[in-house]
C-alpha cells in the first residue's frame, strides 16, 4: 500500500542513500515528449527535508534541463534492486543551477569529482510517497559505467561549451535547454 507525506522521511533519507541509480521524470507543458532518464555517479544529495539536487553531468540530451526551465515540475524516483522491496518517489518543482550562477560553488561543493558537470537540478519537494516494489527484480549491483567520465575527461572547457551549443541547446521537441 503506498503512502504519501510531506517531506522526506528518515527511512526515506537512508533508502535514498543506499541506491546505486534513480530515475528523473519531467514533462514539458503541452505538446511534448515526457521524458526519463536513468541517473548513476552517486549524483544525488537531499539537502534537508524538502529539498534535493544532483549533480547533471554532459549528455546526448537536454530534455531535464529544458523542462525544468519551462515549468520546474519533477519527479524522482528510487527503486529497490536488493532487499526488501520499496519504491520511493519525491514531488516537486525544480530550476537549473549552471556554473555561471551565483550558488553553483555551494551547491557544486556537495559533490566530488565529476568531468563534464553542466548543471545542478535542486528540486523544492512537496509530496513525497513509498509503495512496495513487489514487481521490481533483483539486480546486483556490478560497478558504475566509467565510459561518460572518461569521455569528459579528454575534452576541454571549449570542446563541452561547444558541446553544450550544438548539441544540448535545444529539448527533441524545441525548448531551450543551455543557452
Amino acid at each position: 500500500m503506498a503512502r504519501a507525506f510531506e517531506t522526506i522521511t528518515d527511512s526515506m533519507k537512508t533508502f535514498i542513500g543506499e541506491q546505486h541509480m534513480f530515475f528523473v521524470g519531467t514533462a514539458p507543458n503541452i505538446d511534448g515528449h515526457v521524458n526519463l532518464s536513468p541517473k548513476g555517479y552517486d549524483a544525488f544529495r537531499i539537502l534537508d527535508d524538502n529539498r534535493v539536487c544532483y549533480l547533471d553531468i554532459t549528455g546526448s540530451g537536454s530534455e531535464t534541463i529544458a523542462h525544468v526551465r519551462e515549468n520546474g515540475r519533477i519527479t524522482f524516483m528510487f527503486c529497490a534492486f536488493t532487499g526488501k522491496p520499496n519504491i520511493v518517489r519525491l514531488y516537486g518543482t525544480a530550476r537549473v543551477v549552471r556554473p555561471v550562477d551565483r550558488d553553483w560553488g555551494e551547491l557544486r561543493a556537495h559533490f566530488g569529482e565529476a568531468p563534464g558537470a553542466r548543471s545542478i537540478i535542486i528540486a523544492d519537494i512537496d509530496r513525497t510517497s513509498n509503495s512496495c516494489g513487489f514487481s521490481v527484480p533483483f539486480m546486483d549491483f556490478v560497478e558504475d559505467r566509467q565510459r561518460l567520465s572518461e569521455h569528459w575527461t579528454n575534452k576541454s572547457q571549449d570542446d563541452l561549451s561547444e558541446y553544450w551549443a550544438t548539441k544540448n541547446a535545444t529539448s527533441i521537441d524545441g525548448l531551450p535547454a543551455i543557452d
